[in-house]
């Protein structure tokens, strides 16, 4: 697995480069195995990638019908509250390409579930029920059950997309909370977040790491302590932008503001 630091100038460069990269990504993906995955992240950064990849003259490339969305995390909130990151997700790029309903998961909210444990709980066995068998990638040695199991619990995902809170949480995975230690489960739910709404569903570091590629993206100088601690090696536990490792690449998709801490013998030449 490699990791790679790309920093762009300005937000909108940032949220246009990543749409650029997703639909290259997308397109190659199909024509390699007629489909695609990709896990969607919320936020600013997010919604604003979704938004570039509609204004690209090259979005019509990719079959939009047989890409599968998933997410990362979701308020708990009701489906359709403007607030939700699927609501703007639709709203962004979703409803406007001729995607195939069947193929968009979105994570419940409390019009179907009396809690956000069995949102989770619900979500974890739509990801298994679309489960692909393990494949010849799976770790040598000591690592290679656990990694086969997993994957009997997830599909593939080629590409995943997370942002970055200023406290270092990834999707709804915050500092020193349970979410970030759960090592068996692929979802879990959240209360009391300390970032509003308290509740919310959130994909497992684990999870997150059975993802083919994972992107990190963050703009601003308020995350650019958190992108730095990351980056230097910091405990998933206190810092979980730290946490995320792609099969085969993570990629760090930053612009200048939120590189600033980042240590200088990382940065890409």
């Amino acid at each position: 697995m490699s990791i790679r630091i790309n920093v762009h100038p300005s937000f909108d460069v940032l949220a246009a480069a990543t749409a650029a990269r997703l639909i290259t990504k997308l397109l190659d993906t199909q024509n390699e195995r007629g489909e695609a995955t990709v896990v969607l992240t919320g936020g600013t950064v997010g919604i604003a990638t979704l938004k570039a990849v509609l204004d690209s003259p090259a979005y019509p490339a990719v079959d939009w019908s047989k890409v599968n969305f998933w997410w990362g995390d979701e308020r708990f909130l009701p489906a359709g509250d403007p607030e939700t990151n699927a609501k703007q997700a639709q709203d962004a790029l979703l409803s406007r390409i001729g995607v195939d309903p069947a193929r968009v998961h979105p994570m419940g909210g409390p019009d179907r579930f009396p809690d956000p444990f069995s949102a989770a709980e619900s979500y974890a066995q739509e990801l298994a029920a679309s489960a692909e068998p393990a494949d010849d990638e799976a770790a040598d040695g000591a690592e290679a059950d656990a990694e086969a199991q997993l994957r009997t619990k997830l599909p593939r995902f080629d590409v995943l997309l997370l942002g970055i809170g200023p406290d270092a949480h990834i999707a709804s995975l915050f500092p020193e909370m349970a979410g970030i230690r759960e090592k068996a489960a692929v979802a879990v739910g959240v209360e009391n977040s300390p970032k509003p709404p308290p509740s919310r569903v959130s994909l497992t570091l684990p999870a997150i790491n059975s993802a083919q590629e994972v992107w990190m993206v963050a703009a601003g100088s308020d995350k650019a302590g958190a992108v730095g601690l990351a980056l230097a090696g910091a405990n998933p536990v206190q810092v979980p932008a730290a946490g995320p490792a792609g099969r085969s690449k993570t990629l760090w998709l930053i612009d200048q503001d939120a590189a600033a801490k980042v240590p200088e013998n990382l940065m890409l030449q």
